[in-house]
């Protein structure tokens, strides 16, 4: 059996939720002095990291209101090594979201295989003109800047991939640096030395003089072929006999 109702318990509960009310101090958040304070994953405004994009097109593609523009033409990279191949890659000219017609769903950002296109925050990008609202990859560039940073991951997790190879290059422009700028110390080093090179190279071209007792013997005069050399009228001495003949 269900329990009787007492007449006019509803008009009271709602009269104590009324008083309750009452009660409590209002607040008010002082917008757009007091900025509110967003969840991370909030869907505000769409950021770009050009350097990621590879013009593969399946944001543009996979988009449902086919609020995404992309432009692109090719270019012909020269072999890394002589004999090599060149091969072509995808150049980006234009990347623009008109955020007129975007429904937010974040499809673009789920399908990007490269990490290109991030959510933002930022939710005042309001215009007068609604052409304003057509975003180019400059301004999409400028929207990055505001992308809170991702949550931390498992002290007991793997390095990423992505961080290993981005720190293997950072090392090896810092070797190329290093490399060049020894380069071009050794090169100034090498510019300094070349003038006391040629005079060294002039001061050894020139005749040297002999100094000293080498000098005195250079002046006195050589002995004549008559005084070194013995007369046709001198006697020949007699040779010496030889002792063992003679025993």
């Amino acid at each position: 059996m269900s329990r009787q109702s007492i007449p006019g318990s509803g008009l009271a509960k709602g009269l104590a939720v009324t008083l309750r009310t009452m009660t409590k101090k209002t607040v008010t958040e002082q917008y757009p002095d007091a900025q509110p304070e967003l969840p991370p994953r909030t869907r505000g405004v769409i950021g770009l990291f050009e350097e990621n994009c590879t013009v593969c097109m399946l944001c543009a593609r996979e988009c449902p209101d086919w609020c995404i523009y992309i432009d692109s033409h090719k270019e012909t990279v020269p072999a890394a090594t002589p004999g090599g191949r060149d091969r072509s890659r995808n150049v980006l000219d234009r990347f623009a979201i008109d955020f007129s017609l975007c429904m937010y769903c974040g499809i673009c950002i789920e399908v990007c295989p490269f990490d290109a296109l991030f959510w933002s925050p930022e939710f005042e990008y309001s215009e007068t003109d609604i052409r304003e609202l057509t975003h180019e990859r400059d301004k999409l560039r400028e929207w990055m800047w505001t992308v809170p940073a991702p949550p931390a991951l498992d002290p007991g997790a793997e390095e990423p991939k992505e961080l290993a190879a981005a720190r293997k290059t950072a090392d090896k422009l810092a070797a190329q640096q290093e490399t060049a700028q020894q380069e071009t110390v050794q090169q100034e080093t090498a510019r300094a030395t070349e003038p006391h090179a040629d005079e060294q190279a002039r001061a050894a071209e020139q005749p040297t003089r002999p100094m000293g007792d080498s000098k005195q013997q250079t002046d006195q005069p050589r002995p004549t072929s008559d005084q070194s050399e013995p007369t046709s009228d001198q006697p020949d001495q007699p040779d010496q006999p030889d002792q063992e003949g003679r025993e």
